[in-house]
């Protein structure tokens, strides 16, 4: 029997999973005792420590009582769930984190789903148990309601409940007796787990990862399905496709800790670190030199919404930027198709611009926000839905919503969603706050976060995950007021500002550089306004008699990038460079806007 045991923690978004795999490394004793390892250690790149969300996938392994675990922490959000997918190919079992409060959210039925299909065996850990209004039994009753809904098996159903808090470091069994330390959860996972299993014969290994080094180039990640996989061995690699390619392996690792160990063989059921490889794909097969034989390969769910990228081509292109040409956009896109498996990009008639085909407005906006910091000046359009023609029928793709909203104001909620072809399915109490289940096209959704959270004075918590293709609903209202665009370049002033706020709200401060055809706030009312912003106050050499008017300003309302993409219409751009992000219209003059306004009706 192999020592060693492949676990994936699975969970909604911010159940705690990143802090609970802290306290295991911690628990397991891989730091020395005056290392400074701080917070969130496995969130380790900027825009992940920024939003507290785990994006990509990330291996890490410790020793606990001579038995190797092997860990893998997984995305939250059901916009990468592609990454989920794909890693839980290297896992035997999984923990299922579910808060003590919010139970099993949208997010966790979706990954249940996928981890319960692979036969893998679940541990279900009832976390945050140290919060208010918990309630820990009813918790259990639902997962365990998932599961039997998801057609679980009986070894499946028959699964071990922990209770504890991650950020406190506790587990037990009882959750009315904390505990000091989380072995309880520790000794569960090597007694309930299955051993990695020893698979004899001729070597097969699926790369379901990457990572990537400048001295070595890519990595292949994966777990060896069969034989071993040995330094310096001949092997075929089987791409996707079928295609056969010979090549050799230079290095060998395998994970300890946070980092990997060089090796010369890992056996069948450990999880490693090829280099050597190159042109792999995630989804391709390594496998004996002389007879390879193919894995099946990994199958991802479809992307739901795709958004046009285009090159900078506004009258400030290149200021900010390194990357400014279509060539390097290009590139950058197709390099990230190779790691991100629930990404696709088309070329269309255009050589400046490609179809960019993703999970959801987070997944492509990460993917955004990552290319500016690099140093890309990109223009975004309209993210538009994937449409499909089943059996004749026009479909389009349909979510299941969640919102959790205190009792007062779960009207005004219903009342934005239904207007949005949305249809309420259940409505519950949940603690001290409402709860509100919706079936709504993912059309509806776009834009919509921002109108509940206005509405709730920020007080609500959506969720929603892809259901299915369904007939198509009809058209949903867009964007109810115009907004106002700039008629002419040059530095906004107070002046202007003060002058025209009884026509809207903006979006610029006085003092910033503008140009014509940008968009400067949102109207009153539902048709665009072209105003100028520029114009400065008449000044004569007569000395005022008496003071003049004070300007007072309201400060000027400020998008993220996700609130800018659900904002903006088929006839506007983001455009974004690595210091600023600015609205446009696509055609920036007033007369170009009139000639194509039948475009995009």
């Amino acid at each position: 029997m192999q020592k060693i045991r492949n676990i994936a923690i699975i969970a909604h978004v911010d159940h705690g999973k990143t802090t609970l795999v802290d306290k295991i490394l911690h628990a397991c004793s891989i730091f020395r005792d005056n290392e400074q390892t701080g917070d969130l250690i496995l969130d380790n790149n900027d825009l992940e420590r920024e939003r507290g969300i785990t994006i990509v996938s990330k291996n890490v392994s410790v020793q606990y009582k001579d038995v190797k675990i092997n860990i893998i922490d997984t995305p939250g959000h059901a916009d990468f769930g592609g990454e989920v997918e794909r890693v839980l190919k290297m896992a035997d079992g999984v923990l299922l984190l579910c808060d003590a409060f919010e139970g099993a959210m949208p997010q966790t039925r979706f990954v249940t789903q996928k981890a319960l299909a692979l036969g893998l065996k679940p541990i279900v850990v009832v976390n945050k148990v140290d919060k208010e209004n918990c309630r820990p039994e009813e918790v259990y009753e639902q997962i365990f309601e998932l599961f039997f809904n998801l057609e679980a098996t009986e070894d499946q159903l028959d699964f071990p409940v922990i209770y504890g808090s991650s950020k406190q470091g506790w587990m037990s069994t009882d959750w009315k007796v904390p505990t000091t330390d989380i072995f309880a959860l520790l000794d569960t996972v090597v007694s309930t787990i299955p051993p990695a299993p020893t698979n004899d014969g001729t070597l097969q290994m699926q790369i379901t990862s990457l990572d990537y080094s400048s001295f070595v180039g890519r990595i292949a990640i994966g777990r060896v399905h069969r034989g071993a996989i040995k330094e310096n061995q001949p092997v075929t690699l089987i791409k996707r496709d079928g295609k056969v390619v010979k090549t050799r392996v230079k290095e060998l690792y395998t994970f300890e800790g946070l980092g990997k160990i060089r090796t010369t063989e890992v056996k069948s059921g450990d999880i490693c670190a090829v280099v050597g490889i190159d042109g792999f794909d995630i989804g391709d097969t390594i496998a004996d030199f002389d007879a390879p034989e193919q894995l099946p390969v990994i199958k991802i769910d479809e992307p739901t919404m795709n958004m046009l990228f285009t090159i900078n081509n506004s009258p400030f292109f290149g200021k900010e930027g390194k990357f400014v040409t279509s060539q390097r956009l290009r590139e950058r896109l197709y390099k990230e198709m190779e790691k991100n498996l629930a990404l696709k990009v088309i070329e269309t008639e255009s050589p400046d611009s490609y179809l960019v085909y993703g999970r959801g407005i987070l997944h492509l906006s990460v993917l955004i926000e990552t290319m500016r910091r690099e140093g890309y000046e990109i223009q975004v359009g309209q993210p538009q839905v994937i449409v499909k023609e089943i059996d004749g029928q026009k479909c389009e793709p349909i979510e299941t919503l969640i919102v959790d909203v205190p009792g007062e104001v779960a009207g005004k909620v219903i009342e934005l969603v239904t207007q949005r072809k949305g249809e309420l399915l259940v409505m519950e109490p949940k603690g001290d706050l409402q709860h509100l289940e919706f079936e709504i096209p993912s059309r509806g959704i776009i834009g919509l976060r921002n109108n509940v959270l206005t509405a709730t004075a920020g007080e609500a918590i959506m969720a929603h995950r892809f259901k299915a293709y369904e007939p198509w609903k009809g058209t949903i209202p867009g964007r109810l007021n115009g907004v106002l665009v700039s008629m002419d370049k040059g530095n906004t002033t107070a002046y202007s500002i003060d002058k025209l706020q009884d026509r809207g709200r903006f979006f610029v401060d006085p003092g910033v550089d503008v140009y014509e055809g940008q968009i400067m706030g949102e109207h009153i009312r539902d048709n665009d306004l072209v105003v100028n912003i520029v114009k400065g106050k008449a000044l004569t050499n007569m000395r005022a008699s008496g003071t003049d008017d004070n300007t007072r300003i309201a400060p000027a309302i400020k998008f993220s990038l996700e609130e800018a993409m659900e904002y903006i219409q088929a006839d506007e751009y983001i455009e974004i460079t690595p210091l600023s992000m600015r609205l446009r219209k696509i055609y920036l003059t007033e007369n170009e806007r009139k000639i194509n306004s039948k475009k995009f009706q």
